[in-house]
């Protein structure tokens, strides 16, 4: 929208009775205290519909209203154009003029039809043009029309085009398959020629990797309990932020099969403290879910929340969704929530303090803040009770921990917010991940950015229902798996680009943690095999240090992640909880029936996303405590 003069819009709105000299008033000052455009005030607080403020502009402008969704684009006009480019600029070739010989085509534009605009676009375009208005809106609808099979492609395959060794499309490179068969080769030459030296090399090494993951969790977890009395952004560096200073931010919120609480979410980002004029909630909904679109389309949606249609094609993942978003977002910054979410008010503009702290501290590599996540319905059943202590470990203490310590951090599938243009330039997300924002997270630091956490939290529905959880963890483990393949492909190049100690660290955190899980069973049968075998049998399998060792890992371990989980309990002030991390043990297992689910489903279904059902509490969205 053109920067005009705040009365003249406005004056000719209450002369044609389309707002109310009173609610002219209130946008005024309000554009006074924001420096927003007078016409996206009125659109975000309802005052006045999109269509009516543009035909109102194309009037003062004296030009031609377009009503471009409506309009059949010449797709001659815009095969040589870049996409990216139109979106940015907010315009769009519609056809060439009848009667006119030297090939003058007719563009709607967005903004004020200038001479300078009109220069510039007929340097684009190469031809004479003539310009008409139609609305912001418009165009992005006749985008998603006239360059479907771009987007569905850019969105797919984008990164897999560019990178390819980036992309999780393909499970194994042939690298990955000549280790893994030679190992596998050795490995079962090793159990026929001299199967208890085997035994005995392969135990110790399980030993020292399950000592080593958990010291390296603890040793984390710790840095991170030190930073616990550090508050980064505190109520006063918020109230200090005026709305002036802000942003445009985008939100996406992508969706599917979530008819059921469509209001809720609604509902919740609503809750926001954000000027709704610098606020762009992208609902992200598939073009198959006939079901929600339809609950989003019944709902009482405000105006800030523009509905982009994910069209059918390529991987139906959580991630091309969000390219998709990404594509038409607009906004300086963007997060990305689930549809169940309910975002502390203020947890935006903690991220735009955060990230302008890192520009004034001259840290201009920051791509990205996660703020923690928790859960309304901790309490609900013992299963969300674990789900609870278990983020609360991971977002209160190991996060905090990864980042004072400068290591990579997968990042939490949703409230991460992030500079827009270099998460573009990072390639967005990866449709083949089904755990894309820890592979985002990871293929950040190897590149050099980094990731930081804010003290806000956003709090979601904790599972219930233990199929439903296996179903949820078992994707996000099979996502660790893909990760873990995708950053091995070019373990020197990894090392060299993020450093030993990183690679290390993304090795023992995001390659470990599967592992951790699939090796568990047989250390706990061969535990209960100590106990009914006798002593000598034993000691002809696994020589007694070994065996001492291996049992004592295994108390070990247990003992420290019992205790760390206990610890974030005691962080969020949910004392009743801390009880229920005597059965992380019990938890853990779930984890291994999840692991060999992952890993099956790796080898067979490699690129499939589970779908996780939401809206299954019994509860309502309390105020969550202690």
């Amino acid at each position: 929208m053109a920067a005009l003069p705040p009365t003249r819009i406005g004056d000719v709105l209450v002369e044609r009775g389309l707002l109310s000299q009173d609610d002219l008033n209130w946008a005024v000052n309000v554009q006074g205290r924001t420096g927003s455009r007078l016409g996206a005030i009125l659109i975000a607080a309802g005052l006045v519909r999109r269509l009516d403020l543009y035909r109102t502009l194309a009037r003062i402008w004296d030009s031609e209203f377009v009503d471009v969704a409506n309009t059949v684009i010449d797709p001659e006009l815009v095969s040589g154009l870049e996409p990216r480019m139109l979106v940015d600029e907010g315009w769009i070739p519609v056809r060439y003029e009848p009667g006119r010989t030297d090939g003058t085509v007719l563009v709607a534009t967005a903004e004020e039809p200038s001479w300078a605009r009109r220069q510039q676009i007929q340097r684009r375009m190469g031809v004479p043009v003539r310009l008409a208005v139609t609305s912001d809106w418009d165009i992005a609808l006749a985008m998603r029309r006239v360059f479907r099979e771009h987007l569905i492609d850019e969105a797919a395959n984008g990164l897999w085009q560019r990178h390819p060794a980036a992309s999780a499309r393909e499970v194994l490179s042939t690298g990955q398959i000549v280790v893994l068969l030679s190992v596998a080769g050795g490995y079962i030459y090793g159990l026929l020629f001299a199967p208890l030296l085997t035994l005995l090399v392969t135990s110790m090494l399980v030993a020292m990797f399950f000592l080593v993951g958990v010291l390296f969790k603890f040793v984390v977890c710790l840095v991170g309990a030190r930073r616990e009395a550090a508050v980064p952004i505190t109520d006063d560096d918020v109230a200090a932020l005026t709305d002036d200073e802000l942003p445009m931010y985008t939100v996406l919120v992508p969706v599917y099969r979530e008819a059921n609480i469509v209001a809720d979410l609604i509902g919740n980002l609503g809750g926001l403290d954000y000027p709704p004029e610098k606020l762009e909630i992208l609902l992200l909904l598939e073009e198959e879910d006939d079901e929600t679109r339809m609950a989003a389309a019944a709902a009482d949606c405000p105006s800030t929340i523009t509905f982009v249609v994910v069209p059918k094609g390529g991987p139906q993942t959580k991630p091309k969704a969000c390219n998709i978003g990404l594509f038409f977002a607009h906004g300086e910054f963007l997060v990305i929530y689930d549809a169940e979410d309910r975002p502390e008010a203020d947890q935006l503009k903690k991220a735009v303090i955060a990230f302008r702290r890192a520009e004034r501290g001259g840290n201009d590599k920051l791509v990205c803040v996660q703020a923690a996540l928790n859960y309304w319905n901790a309490e609900e059943n013992a299963l969300t009770r674990m789900f609870t202590l278990e983020y609360s470990f991971w977002f209160d203490y190991m996060l905090p921990g990864l980042e004072a310590l400068k290591l990579p951090i997968p990042l939490g599938g949703t409230s991460n917010h992030f500079r827009t243009q270099p998460l573009r330039d990072l390639g967005g997300w990866d449709p083949y991940n089904v755990t894309e924002d820890a592979d985002l997270g990871i293929r950040a630091a190897a590149l050099g950015y980094t990731v930081g956490v804010i003290n806000s939290t956003t709090y979601e529905e904790a599972n219930r229902a233990y199929g439903n959880w296996i179903r949820q963890r078992s994707r996000w483990i099979k996502g660790y798996l893909q990760t873990t393949l995708v950053h091995t492909r070019r373990p020197v190049r990894l090392t060299r680009q993020a450093g030993a100690v990183q690679a290390l660290a993304f090795a023992l955190l995001v390659g470990g943690t599967p592992l951790s899980f699939l090796l568990s069973p047989p250390l706990y049968a061969m535990f209960f095999f100590s106990l009914v075998l006798p002593i000598e049998r034993m000691n002809e399998l696994f020589p007694s240090p070994i065996l001492e060792i291996s049992l004592a890992n295994l108390l070990l371990g247990n003992s420290v992640m019992i205790y760390v989980t206990m610890m974030g309990a005691f962080k969020r002030r949910r004392y009743r909880l801390v009880p229920w991390a005597l059965l992380n043990p019990a938890y853990w297992m779930m984890h291994s029936i999840s692991a060999y689910k992952a890993l099956w489903q790796l080898i067979t279904r490699p690129h499939y996303w589970e779908k996780t059902t939401h809206g299954l509490s019994g509860q309502n969205h309390q105020n969550p405590g202690g």
